[in-house]
């Protein structure tokens, strides 16, 4: 697979695509590790060994950028976290809102309904209500 190319170029390329989302033979979105790395460049999973000399600078790169892969996902963690907060906040205000309105309707209706029981007591109709007739005009 090298193709007369250093050694670990295939692994650097691959660690490319994996970076740029644009892998060819691990799924998309897959988790940059040394194994991943692996099977992206060709090789066996496990071929990366941290005990030989060479993988250094490739170990390295590895473990930056799983850095980086995994910065987005926690402060995209970190806005959901956030929102839902937020979410909670507001639903508290509209609870206690709703709580506070049902209240104020209660009240209305209790002044509306002395206020009923007072003016019906002491006013009198001006006109007395007209008695339907019996029939005898028609």
């Amino acid at each position: 697979m090298t193709d007369g190319k250093g050694p670990l170029e295939d692994y650097f390329t691959a660690l490319d695509r994996l970076k740029s989302g644009k892998s060819t033979i691990v799924n998309k979105g897959t988790r940059i590790t040394n194994d991943a790395v692996s099977v992206e460049a060709g090789r066996a999973k496990g071929s990366i060994k941290k005990s030989r000399a060479i993988f250094a600078d490739l170990i390295l790169a590895i473990d930056e950028a799983a850095g980086e892969q995994s910065k987005p996902a926690k402060e995209k963690q970190e806005a959901l976290s956030k929102k839902k907060d937020e979410i909670r906040q507001l639903r508290l205000a509209l609870d206690a809102s709703l709580a506070r309105e049902v209240s104020l309707l209660h009240e209305l209706f209790e002044a509306k309904k002395k206020l009923n029981k007072l003016t019906a007591e002491k006013v009198i109709p001006i006109r007395r209500t007209r008695r339907k007739s019996t029939g005898e005009d028609s």
